[in-house]
């Protein structure tokens, strides 16, 4: 860790990024941090989100602990193509392939907020080389067997028609707005933050998390909007497996005060996958997950 000149900390730069070819010469990029040769685990970032979304004390740990974490661009963000997938189980081919490419025989997989079904497509699509799925907050599904309804999500279920047709269009023009305001990017967040619930408020005043978002948004996440879009679009489809299918074991963080993704969500989606338990955090909203980075990963090493 190193310290700007008015005294808050700024992130290391990770130990290597880069991008790797997948399917239909695509390519999804990465940023690496702690030990090139420990145990891997890779960090999908939350809906808005990039690669360098990873707190400060997880980058801490896997410097003090040995372990590698990667974080990974979705589609369209960073240097990741721009892509659609039919259904997120689509998803975990092209992780094969970037696991291949950077020689992880096994992993472990965490996912925040909209990364969270998107570790849980890996625990589905890849048992044989995913050990253990952590979710911080994760959003569950919204059709099918496994549906469960109500919260913000739903929004997005009522707009699936629009945003399938106009996700590209609609990205291009909100990518220009950020593009203007990026420049202002640090009171953008403070604005953000003071109409957050406690929780989340706390979390985003602390000068560690501030580093890390504006980290991740200046130096990790050039994208285009219509990458969050492609999310949204996906989760309002039936996801190309069921909860059952994820038999890898998944450990699952949630806030009780959670204002995006209800914790009811979270204890329903526990209740339907076949080696799952829940772990609520008292008093915290959405990101809450990320203020117990270290307890995290700490759990999650005890699957190994």
């Amino acid at each position: 860790m190193i310290f700007s000149g008015n005294g808050a900390r700024s992130p290391r730069r990770p130990t290597l990024e880069g991008s790797v070819g997948v399917r239909a010469g695509r390519r999804l990029s990465f940023a690496e941090y702690g030990s090139p040769r420990g145990p891997a685990l890779v960090w999908m970032h939350g809906t808005p989100g990039a690669r360098r979304q990873i707190p400060l004390d997880a980058r801490a740990y896997a410097e003090d602990q040995g372990i590698r974490i990667i974080g990974v661009d979705r589609p369209g963000i960073g240097s990741s193509t721009p892509y659609q997938y039919p259904h997120l189980i689509d998803w975990a081919e092209d992780l094969e392939l970037l696991a291949d490419a950077l020689a992880l025989d096994t992993f472990q997989i965490i996912g925040l907020s909209g990364g969270g079904p998107y570790a849980l497509a890996a625990g589905a699509g890849l048992s044989g080389r995913v050990t253990g799925v952590g979710v911080l907050g994760g959003v569950a599904p919204t059709v099918g067997p496994d549906a469960v309804a109500g919260g913000p999500i739903q929004l997005a279920v009522r707009l699936a028609p629009l945003l399938s047709y106009a996700r590209v269009p609609l990205g291009v023009v909100l990518t220009g707005a950020i593009r203007t305001v990026k420049p202002l990017a640090g009171p953008a967040l403070d604005l953000y933050a003071a109409v957050q619930p406690p929780g989340d408020k706390n979390l985003l005043s602390r000068p560690e998390f501030k580093a890390m978002f504006l980290d991740d948004l200046l130096n990790g996440s050039r994208f285009q909007t219509s990458a969050p879009l492609a999310d949204l679009v996906l989760f309002t489809r039936h996801w190309g497996f069921e909860l059952a299918d994820v038999r890898v074991p998944v450990r699952w963080w949630h806030g009780d005060d959670d204002h995006i993704v209800p914790l009811r969500h979270g204890e329903h989606v526990v209740s339907r996958l076949p080696d799952a338990t829940l772990t609520v955090i008292d008093g915290e909203s959405h990101l809450g997950g990320l203020g117990i980075a270290r307890a995290v990963l700490e759990e999650l090493g005890s699957l190994a």
